[in-house]
């Protein structure tokens, strides 16, 4: 690795509306607290008709949140996926050049942006409802070795485990490419879906997997305990991250697991994009050959400056603080 190591995300990118909701809302919502579901415009619009209150727009997905942070951080940044031919397509767009982010690997669609209305609880929790828009029609035959030229890295968001042609499109294409692949499981919703294929798809392609308990459980089954399941994990590729919330996370390497203490917050606001930041956390220093406790350090650091706030945008104030820490 070397001071312009390039890191790549392959992702949808989404624009998110992040709405701060009560408990009852919910109600409202088709599907379990907490998870995300696919969903119609129709069905994001009629429950945007009913939140009350101010809502904030700001570029998301999984693997742009990523992205989207370690370009912030001024790594050698790139983005793959399809984005509207839409006023929100432009913002996404605009939004990661102005970070310093390669923004010429998108391709447009002829449709809107994707949208995702992540409802966040009093608890800090987030429901996401998401329309995929142009994101979803990104095809197999759009992905090429081009689209990973000159990166070393890919980090791909486990949605793409629910289109099984392009989701293998990206795998191929990537390592094709020479990069080493990072693969965000995203919700345990992807792993209830993909369980079957899923430790094949671990070990033939992905170095580093990026694992909740929830999306653990989900593949390995309940009643696990944690070093359990990082150990699993890393039995299927090179590193395993199980993160644990408000404990703290393990690394799993070969037959050792480290365990990385949490970072105290004074309250849970929004945990919106915490995980995605947590990888770009752990990137960043794996990228710059820290030692994998270090990586967990520095993700947990990003983690716990997340749940601080509202989406995934962390204010230059907060970010000034955590590069001291870093």
């Amino acid at each position: 690795m070397h001071s312009d190591f390039k890191i790549i995300g392959v992702g949808s990118p989404i624009v998110d509306t992040i709405a701060r909701i009560e408990d009852c809302f919910l109600q409202h919502v088709e599907g379990d607290k907490g998870g995300m579901m696919l969903v119609d415009t129709d069905t994001i619009a009629r429950l945007l008709e009913k939140i009350p209150g101010k809502t904030t727009r700001t570029p998301g997905g999984s693997a742009g949140n990523t992205l989207f942070t370690l370009a912030r951080m001024g790594a050698a940044t790139a983005l793959v996926g399809k984005i509207g031919n839409c006023e929100n397509g432009t913002f996404y767009r605009k939004r990661f050049s102005e970070l310093g982010g390669d923004s010429t690997r998108f391709k447009i669609g002829e449709t809107n942006n994707g949208h995702c209305l992540s409802l966040v609880t009093p608890d800090g929790e987030r429901t996401m409802r998401t329309h995929l828009g142009a994101a979803m029609t990104l095809s197999p035959d759009e992905i090429t070795v081009a689209d990973f030229s000159g990166c070393h890295h890919a980090h791909i968001e486990g949605y793409l485990l629910f289109n099984d042609e392009l989701m293998t499109a990206v795998f191929k294409a990537a390592k094709s490419a020479g990069c080493s692949i990072s693969l965000d499981l995203a919700s345990f919703e992807t792993v209830n879906t993909t369980r079957q294929i899923l430790p094949e798809i671990l070990r033939d392609y992905v170095d580093i997997v990026f694992a909740n308990e929830e999306e653990a459980h989900a593949l390995i089954g309940p009643g696990e305990n944690d070093e359990d399941m990082a150990r699993y994990l890393a039995g299927l590729c090179d590193i395993a991250v199980l993160k644990i919330g408000a404990r703290g996370s393990y690394i799993g390497r070969n037959d050792t697991v480290y365990k990385i203490d949490p970072i105290p917050v004074e309250q849970v606001i929004d945990t919106t994009g915490a995980g995605d930041l947590w990888a770009a956390g752990f990137l960043y220093g794996w990228s710059r050959q820290r030692d994998l406790t270090d990586c967990g350090r520095i993700g947990s650091i990003f983690g716990a400056a997340a749940v601080q706030q509202q989406g995934s945008v962390l204010p230059e104030s907060v970010w000034e603080e955590m590069l001291t820490q870093i």
